[in-house]
């Protein structure tokens, strides 16, 4: 999967070019910096978006390049995204079912981002800060290190480990379970090494996006009232990309006033 990213990144231009657009109602997109035009500063990365499910793109719209490999990961990535929302589930002592029935399985997308070598990383970043405004995030990256995610006030580097993926907490999450768990705020350095840093996160949320949702009942008492206010997923989306990456500006949006 990692290979077949970084090869289609490293097409000649002229073939790549066939794919950009910013436009995603195909299931696929090429660009760099979603929000490009409305931050301040451009990330230094590229990124092949592709809509895995409920309703994944034609076959002819996916790069051949790497069509084979995604369709395999695609088939193993739910398997494990659904043995960790179970997972998840019972940490918070809810049947073990209960995001799946919610349908916060069915919508999954990956991107598959790709950090080149930056001449003046101190200049600007490879990602800005921000959390993933989805339920969980699955994350497959190579060994070129770049992550960091934030604790407390500082940074602290992830290091790659090989074979190994990364597990997001996303903002939906947190807001379904009342805060018990909390979407992890990230971003990527800017790329210092000659060689590419790949990064594959697959996203997981719900195609229900009219639905109104509030944190889960069974986690809401007299003793821990609800933290946030009910919310729609295409509300909170229009938040997220109506404005730059910013933590969790979006999210807390959505807290409870008085709690």
């Amino acid at each position: 999967m990692l290979s077949s990213i970084k090869s289609f990144h490293e097409l000649p231009d002229t073939t790549r070019m066939q794919y950009y657009s910013r436009d995603t109602s195909h299931g696929v997109a090429y660009y760099t910096n979603f929000d490009l035009y409305k931050c301040k500063e451009a990330n230094w990365r590229n990124s092949l978006e592709i809509r895995l499910g409920p309703t994944p793109p034609e076959p002819e719209y996916v790069p051949e390049v790497c069509r084979e490999a995604l369709a395999e990961w695609d088939g193993e990535v739910v398997k494990l995204g659904e043995e960790l929302m179970g997972m998840l589930c019972e940490g918070l002592g809810v049947e073990r079912e209960r995001l799946k029935e919610m349908s916060f399985f069915d919508t999954r997308y990956m991107s598959g981002h790709y950090y080149p070598y930056c001449p003046q990383p101190e200049l600007t970043v490879g990602l800005k800060w921000h959390t993933d405004p989805v339920v969980l995030t699955v994350l497959l990256l190579n060994e070129v290190a770049g992550l960091q995610v934030k604790h407390g006030e500082d940074w602290i580097d992830v290091e790659p480990i090989p074979g190994g993926l990364i597990v997001n907490i996303g903002d939906i999450l947190q807001m379904m379970s009342n805060g018990e768990y909390k979407s992890v705020e990230h971003r990527v350095l800017a790329n210092p090494y000659r060689e590419a840093r790949v990064s594959i996160p697959v996203f997981f949320t719900s195609s229900m996006t009219e639905k109104p949702f509030e944190p889960l009942l069974e986690l809401v008492s007299l003793e821990k009232p609800a933290v946030y206010e009910k919310f729609t997923l295409s509300d909170f989306m229009r938040k997220y990309y109506s404005e730059e990456l910013r933590g969790k500006s979006v999210t807390n949006t959505y807290k409870v006033s008085n709690i």
